[in-house]
């Protein structure tokens, strides 16, 4: 299991560029088997391939492997805009979903927005692409800002 760096004096940014040049990953996206493939401020990509293990009892996969990618894609791409001294967390995210994932969708991607960033709510939004470009699922987020220390 992978561990973060230390963050201390780290800005958002710079934590999350540190994942991707080491090629780590936090425990949770380790465990829903996604990764962060591209960060800047504003935005953020990760990419998955969903296992037969998310599979919900009618052989789909959960829509809660949507739900995170996406709901991460959003935090990710507010939080590339956050000093050392400042977090985040989700208040709201609504999901909606267009097309069913398989074991056999193939590679997705989330690529998550910011819309809006204040000294207190930043709104975000993603977009979940099937290996053929097609949309599965969106999300938009109202996220919290607040400082550290």
């Amino acid at each position: 299991m992978t561990t973060a760096p230390d963050t201390r004096d780290m800005s958002g940014l710079a934590l999350l560029q540190s994942f991707l040049a080491a090629g780590t990953r936090p425990p949770m996206i380790e465990l829903m088997d996604f990764t962060l493939v591209e960060i800047e401020p504003g935005r953020a990509v990760f990419e998955g391939e969903p296992k037969a293990t998310m599979l919900n009892p009618m052989g789909s996969v959960h829509g809660g492997y949507a739900a995170t990618i996406l709901d991460t894609a959003c935090g990710c791409a507010v939080h590339a805009h956050l000093d050392a001294d400042q977090s985040f967390t989700t208040l709201e995210l609504k999901v909606s979903y267009l097309r069913g994932l398989s074991a056999q969708s193939g590679r997705v991607r989330a690529e998550g927005r910011t819309i809006s960033i204040g000294k207190r709510v930043a709104f975000a939004e993603a977009t979940l692409t099937d290996d053929q470009g097609r949309i599965c699922a969106t999300a938009t987020s109202t996220l919290m800002v607040f400082g550290t220390t």
